[in-house]
């Protein structure tokens, strides 16, 4: 493996490959809602039918809610928005409270269990 080895404020290594000056002075997300990894690229959550880029959670929760899924409200878990299908699903997305934290891990697992409906792409291709 070669790179660079980066550790974050919580002590948390990551592998850098083909590092750029640009890949560690990069502080801020350039989207909110975007990968934030040094290097990484942002990716965005697209909305397949109307082709419109998800860009907060009240956008988000009104195409879901459109699809089936209700807001699931867990005491246990207040950090987390968490959406269920239904009562007798085992289907259930967890996310951020933060929009700024929507990761790009996010954006995939709403993709894998709406497949027709969301696609995860790069911002510069939407």
């Amino acid at each position: 493996m070669s790179g660079v080895w980066i550790f974050d404020k919580n002590g948390v290594a990551r592998l850098i490959t083909n590092p750029t000056r640009e890949s560690f002075e990069q502080k801020e997300p350039p989207h909110p809602g975007t990968a934030t990894a040094p290097g990484a690229r942002p990716r965005v959550l697209v909305y397949l039918p109307a082709n419109h880029v998800i860009r907060s959670y009240t956008e988000l929760e009104q195409r879901l809610a459109e699809l089936g899924w209700t807001r699931y409200y867990n005491s246990n878990q207040p950090n987390l928005l968490q959406f269920h299908k239904s009562d007798n699903s085992a289907h259930l997305i967890s996310l951020p409270r933060d929009f700024d934290s929507f990761k790009s891990l996010h954006m995939y697992d709403i993709v894998v269990k709406n497949r027709s409906f969301f696609e995860v792409r790069d911002p510069a291709a939407s």
